[in-house]
């Protein structure tokens, strides 16, 4: 039997009357319901709110980077030890490294936006602190801190990515994302240089922070408008005894190989080196422990059970302490070896860029046409990148302009762009919705800890070599030849990836999508 308001709707009404008041009244209703459906639509990730967050990728790894070419700088101004100085850059890196995961779940908990925008808040009073150290150990505990609000900000890209974006829209921003960290990498030792050698007001170093005040208060401003709020539909309460593992376990193995040799290796770095492996056992029978009863682990075992994810960070662990170590290293081949100034250091980098840059935009089609064999591809082409330019400073050493560089770094620089752009989708192309935050939760620490222990090993390494005799242009040749055995394996690696088989085989609607982008 039909409703008496349907009837009644049907029926001509004029203002005033009751019926149409009533009317009226049922419509308002219908719209607030209408309005309530849409509130609950996925939130979408658009274009402009995309570039928004890249800058909260692009702002941590440029600073992760940029002191690189300014730790001179900072030395003559500040009269630092040369274990405060490598603090300035494993500080951060530690501290970075160290809360990722736990700024991951805590998004899922209260918000990505919301910690988005107060990890850039933070981010932001930081770079400020340590523009404005007035000695070594507060620009050491400003950099800490800097590293600490880098953690709560990053994940929330990811996982804002993941939650926000499907199909062909995803392909294209997670390529954008992988290309931001790699070109961020790159343009954070430009940008110093250039900052350094500007003396902006005879302020030396500083403006490499302060640069990142304006930066961040435009990017809170924008983020509150473009970036879609999203959370987990139910979200896993923290797991408190996993992060207080996975904490310990990444602070005893970064904190005494960035200072061991600095500080002659003492028993406390002993200690802790032996403590290391002890903690991450008990961080992963933990873990397994607690998926097994149910519970929600900071990082669930399971995760590796992926192909994708399992062998594609076997490859990322080593491709990124490669190129973390590389990018310390030329810094100081061409400051203290070649005694050019940080704005020639930084500028020699432009040609890694642009091949950086040119590589990143190619690869989406490239991956949907030849797979997983790009990233093979890149890693024979950054061994061959790496080769000429450790032939070129062996041969004109030390009779050698930075100029003369250029050509190992074009050739390194396409093949890591074919690396690391596609990467980040091809490690989580396997891995369920329901678990995509913790996979990349997982890759972003990977990352961001193998970058840290690059510098930590193969940069001691060069220090090491550097200061007994051998001198600055063998020990970076030691280090290349090391980077070179590195990207042939990250090369011979990428078979087993999904993909391998071109376009029939991708694994993922993201990869497949690539190649419309």
């Amino acid at each position: 039997m039909p409703s008496t308001t349907s009837l009644t709707t049907l029926a001509p009404t004029s203002a005033g009357t009751p019926r149409y008041e009533d009317g009226r009244r049922q419509s308002g209703r219908h719209v607030r319901q209408h309005q309530g459906h849409r509130r609950q639509e996925p939130p979408t990730l658009t274009a402009a709110g995309l570039s928004v967050i890249l800058v909260g990728v692009l702002l941590p790894m440029i600073d992760f980077f940029i002191v690189n070419v300014a730790l001179p700088t900072i030395d003559r101004d500040l009269h630092a030890s040369q274990p405060l100085l490598e603090l300035v850059v494993s500080g951060y890196a530690t501290a970075y490294a160290l809360l990722l995961v736990l700024g991951g779940r805590l998004g899922d908990s209260i918000g990505r936006k919301r910690l988005f925008l107060l990890g850039m808040a933070a981010f932001t009073v930081t770079s400020l602190a340590c523009g404005l150290a007035p000695n070594a150990d507060l620009l050491v505990i400003g950099r800490v801190a800097q590293g600490a609000s880098a953690a709560m900000m990053v994940p929330q890209v990811l996982a804002t990515i993941q939650a926000a974006t499907t199909g062909e829209r995803r392909a294209r921003a997670l390529g954008r994302y992988g290309a931001a960290g790699g070109l961020a990498a790159v343009l954070g030792q430009v940008l110093g240089g250039v900052l350094v050698s500007a003396n902006v007001d005879n302020l030396g170093w500083r403006p490499i922070f302060l640069v990142n005040v304006p930066i961040g208060l435009a990017g809170l401003v924008l983020a509150r408008r473009y970036v879609p709020d999203t959370r987990h539909g139910a979200p896993a309460p923290v797991d408190g005894t996993g992060t207080v593992l996975l904490g310990l376990t990444v602070l005893t193995l970064l904190v005494p190989l960035t200072e061991g040799r600095s500080v002659g290796w003492p028993a406390w770095t002993i200690a802790m080196l032996v403590i290391a492996p002890l903690a991450a056992a008990a961080f992963i029978r933990y873990e397994v422990r607690a998926e097994r009863a149910g519970r929600s682990p900071l990082v669930p075992p399971s995760l590796l059970q992926h192909r994708s994810m399992r062998r594609g960070l076997l490859l990322a662990l080593p491709f990124f302490a490669g190129f973390g170590a590389f990018m310390f290293c030329y810094a100081l081949l061409v400051q203290e070896g070649l005694r050019a100034s940080a704005l020639t250091a930084g500028l020699g980098l432009v040609p890694m860029a642009a091949t950086f840059l040119f590589a990143s935009l190619s690869t989406p089609r490239l991956l949907a046409r030849f797979g997983a064999k790009v990233l093979a591809a890149g890693g024979l082409l950054q061994a061959a990148g790496l080769v000429t330019l450790g032939a070129t400073v062996y041969l004109g050493w030390p009779h050698l302009a930075v100029a003369e560089l250029a050509p190992g770094l074009a050739v390194a620089g396409l093949g890591q762009g074919l690396v690391m752009s596609p990467l980040f989708g091809v490690v989580l192309s396997e891995v369920p919705p329901a678990v995509a935050g913790a996979g990349a939760g997982v890759l972003t620490t990977t990352q961001q800890t193998a970058l840290a222990l690059g510098v930590a090993t193969l940069g001691s390494v060069f220090l090491a070599l550097a200061a007994d005799g051998t001198g600055v242009s063998t020990a970076f040749l030691v280090v290349i030849t090391v980077q070179v055995v590195v990207a042939i394996g990250v090369a011979a690696g990428a078979r087993g990836l999904p993909g391998w088989r071109a376009r029939a085989a991708v694994a993922s609607p993201e990869l497949a999508a690539a190649g419309h982008s």
